[in-house]
């Protein structure tokens, strides 16, 4: 395994390209981003994608992430975008957003047990971005084995993964040194499946209220409607005569001058009560 030092502008290059060739034999490459590291491999080549699993100690049943260098690679791996996921990519792309979505299906490429779904994410890193835009996308996960805490550092990385990786990048201390926010966009409303470095007030606050069913909106069918064929309440039926009274209506009935009111007996009042209202579970 090698260590490079990308915080070095004259040794950076040096680091990507090592970087870049790794991930074109099938390498696994640990490298810095936003909030934690990541371990990366093409995420086209199955056996690539296997090893990063294994490197990792986790299953197919946890598919990892695919992270990319540019929004507009959204609509070439994913089909049945939701309008609102440009809003999301233009105000948190990049950054610690990630979005699934339905998967393109003609594409080549075994992450695992998706289920049809893809999670994508545009890092806000330099050098992150930069290996992207050699390599293509890449699916990463964080830099850790599974069960243990993810790595803030290159050094935190190494001492979990070891010679399973090929090419390690350090880019320092990761700046957020949280996990990304993950959206669920294949379900409606989407739903916030993990809250991570964005909070759903940070998100509503920038794009609406997204997870919020709209009210379903009445049916003109629903509405009901007077029947035409049935005499209005106020008017005689045809076949009733009119009574000889002015205006066709009876005079209402008087109450004799004598007749008093009954008198009114007071309920009791109720007995205060010692039990609190029952908590429904939210």
């Amino acid at each position: 395994m090698s260590v490079y030092d990308t915080q070095d502008p004259a040794a950076r290059e040096t680091a990507l390209d090592a970087a870049e060739e790794a991930i074109r034999h099938g390498g696994l490459v640990v490298l810095p981003t936003d909030t934690v590291y990541g371990i990366g491999a093409d995420a086209f080549s199955p056996d690539a994608v296997d090893a990063l699993l294994e490197a990792k100690g986790r299953g197919r049943d946890v598919p990892p992430p695919v992270l990319v260098g540019d929004p507009a690679v959204v609509m070439a791996l994913a089909i049945d975008v939701p309008e609102y996921v440009e809003q999301l990519t233009e105000a948190f792309w990049p950054g610690p957003l990630t979005l699934i979505l339905t998967a393109q299906p003609m594409l080549h490429w075994d992450l695992g047990e998706t289920r049809g779904t893809v999670a994508l994410r545009m890092p806000d890193h330099e050098v992150a971005l930069d290996l992207l835009r050699r390599t293509g996308p890449l699916a990463v996960s964080s830099a850790n084995r599974h069960g243990r805490d993810a790595a803030t550092t290159v050094l935190d990385a190494a001492t979990q993964l070891g010679d399973r990786v090929e090419v390690y990048l350090d880019g320092g201390t990761a700046r957020l040194g949280t996990a990304s926010t993950i959206i669920d966009t294949t379900v409606e409303p989407p739903e916030i499946v993990r809250e991570g470095a964005l909070s759903r007030e940070d998100i509503v606050a920038a794009v609406g209220d997204i997870f919020t069913a709209p009210e379903p909106e009445a049916d003109e069918s629903d509405i009901q409607q007077p029947d035409a064929d049935q005499p209005d309440a106020d008017q005689p039926a045809a076949d009733q005569p009119v009574d000889d009274q002015p205006g066709g209506e009876e005079p209402e009935a008087e109450a004799p001058a004598h007749a008093e009111a009954e008198p009114v007996v007071a309920e009791p009042a109720a007995e205060p009560s010692d039990e609190l209202p029952t908590r429904r579970d939210g």
